[in-house]
């Protein structure tokens, strides 16, 4: 049993998944707006075992920025407290919600991910991490085999 990454998934296609929650490693909302080459995007992600901040690693929701005016980032920040909580920190281009409540279920993260898209204009792209699960299992649990990307060594 290996990782397996997939990308490119939509809201859509996110609904439509019934994997088994412990199995889901990390996952990515990259909200990008229009026009694509610009590169004005949100990134919204979280990972089971924290994240990094300086020496320590902080479990909960976390967002960074790019091309995001920084006029903006109260209203993400405040959007994403107000459905996860947690203790807002700030580390470069990253917004750290520390503590924040956790999500794992395809349902609650294509429900992030049209809420995240509808509010700030935004077309959400998924990404999904899992560990300790066959290929096979996922592609029972709805997950397309032409989203998948093995990782290389693990």
């Amino acid at each position: 049993m290996a990782r397996s990454r997939y990308w490119k998934i939509t809201s859509e296609e996110m609904e439509g998944f019934n994997y088994k929650e412990e199995n889901l490693l990390n996952w990515e909302i990259k909200c990008v707006r229009e026009p694509e080459d610009e590169a004005h995007f949100i990134g919204v992600f979280m990972y089971r075992n924290g994240t990094a901040y300086d020496y320590e690693s902080v479990k909960g929701i976390c967002y960074f920025h790019n091309n995001i005016d920084r006029k903006e980032l109260p209203e993400i920040t405040s959007f994403l407290q107000g459905k996860f909580g947690g203790k807002e920190m700030e580390k470069g281009e990253r917004i750290f919600l520390k503590d924040s409540q956790e999500i794992y279920s395809s349902k609650d993260i294509a429900n992030l991910a049209k809420e995240m898209e509808s509010k700030f204009n935004t077309k959400a792209i998924i990404s999904l991490e899992f560990d300790n699960i066959t290929i096979e299992q996922l592609k029972e649990d709805g997950l397309p085999e032409a989203k998948l990307l093995p990782i290389p060594g693990k």
